[in-house]
């Protein structure tokens, strides 16, 4: 069987993994693992981002007392977690392949070197023939550095792993004109990376059981794709869904990003992800943004930056913005803020972030 792609990360959501009451949809992880299996069998390396510890948590036992959210958050996915990872290795055992948990948290990416040490891990695992689990380790994550929600961790997984494409599987078909229960709601099955988002289609409401929403799911599906990658969002609780993807001639119903032909660098890969860790900003001049986001690669240089916000050091990330307050990018400080106004009058001057080390939001090809 010929399958499209031969390296895939595959996220599935709490709302396919867990019933309405809370408990887990055994017969659906069942399903979704035989799927895997039958992809890793024809040559398909995958990497499984999996939700639905802590919706598997909630049906273990309920806190003994009035407790916060993030306390009951960790008490659920500490025995949501041993749960769910079990089901998976019983079901993959059974199909004869072996599955590794991988548990991580925004942190372990803040640096390049924990980055790097995350990516050595996980092709580690595919190189031996292990399917690795991936999931956001709730019980110790700090509620101001956690992710949205998995969708954030499978598109930086994707991208750290190099995959050809990044499948999500939600509980709906994919991007719609519309909400998708209005009655003029159209499935919106082909989106490239300079489309704006429709603006009455995407509901901001969460998920049941999940952090996020299909607004998140946009925002990463654009991200994800201009890194090169293919995106899909499907209905995860199809029959057969993943395989029937991966299979053109099937031509399931769902809704494709399409990838960018210019693929990021893995630095630039590392820092479109790690905004959540810049340690100041850079407010920048109209002529400065034309030229950041023309067609040709420049670096930032000192006289086009308007203003410093908070103080950084030479490998810092900073966010650069516009006058009018945009996040035009994210880059990694050539020296220190202090010395941007010093820089400013020398006649041959030391860019501020270099192209190399330059991530934009909205420019394809990075």
């Amino acid at each position: 069987m010929q399958f499209r792609y031969k390296k895939i990360t595959v996220k599935v959501g709490s709302n396919v993994l867990a019933k309405a009451d809370g408990t887990l949809n055994v017969s659906r992880i069942a399903h979704l693992v035989d799927q895997i299996a039958l992809l890793h069998k024809n040559g398909v390396e995958v990497v499984l981002v999996s939700s639905g510890a802590v919706a598997a948590g909630r049906a273990v036992m309920q806190p003994a007392k009035k407790t916060d959210a993030v306390s009951q958050r960790q008490l659920w996915a500490a025995l949501g977690q041993v749960k769910l990872i079990s089901r998976y290795s019983d079901f993959f055992q059974e199909d004869g392949l072996t599955c590794a948990q991988v548990l991580t948290t925004k942190e372990n990416f803040s640096s390049r070197g924990h980055y790097l040490n995350m990516k050595n891990c996980i092709t580690t695992l595919l190189e031996n023939k292990v399917i690795p689990i991936v999931n956001e380790n709730d019980t110790i994550s700090v509620t101001e550095l956690m992710f949205t929600d998995n969708d954030e961790l499978s598109g930086l997984i994707a991208s750290m792993v190099d995959s050809e494409a990044l499948i999500i599987l939600s509980n709906v078909d994919g991007v719609f004109s519309a909400h998708p229960n209005s009655e003029n709601a159209e499935l919106i099955e082909r989106i490239e990376v300079n489309e704006k988002e429709p603006a009455d289609a995407i509901s901001s409401e969460q998920s049941n059981f999940g952090r996020g929403g299909m607004h998140t799911k946009f925002r990463i599906a654009k991200k994800v794709a201009s890194d090169g990658i293919a995106v899909h969002v499907a209905n995860g609780t199809t029959e057969n869904v993943l395989v029937d993807l991966l299979n053109e001639e099937k031509n399931l119903k769902h809704t494709y990003f399409v990838p960018a032909t210019k693929p990021s660098s893995g630095v630039k890969k590392w820092i479109a992800y790690s905004d959540g860790f810049a340690k100041g900003e850079v407010v920048i001049n109209e002529g400065a943004e034309k030229a950041l986001t023309s067609e040709k690669a420049v670096s930032l240089l000192p006289v086009g930056v308007i203003s410093v916000e908070g103080f950084f050091k030479r490998g810092d990330l900073i966010k650069i913005r516009s006058e009018k307050g945009n996040v035009i990018g994210l880059g990694k400080a050539a020296y220190n803020s202090d010395r941007i106004e010093k820089e400013k009058l020398s006649e041959k001057q030391k860019p501020v972030v270099h192209y190399d080390y330059l991530y934009l939001e909205h420019k394809n090809g990075n």
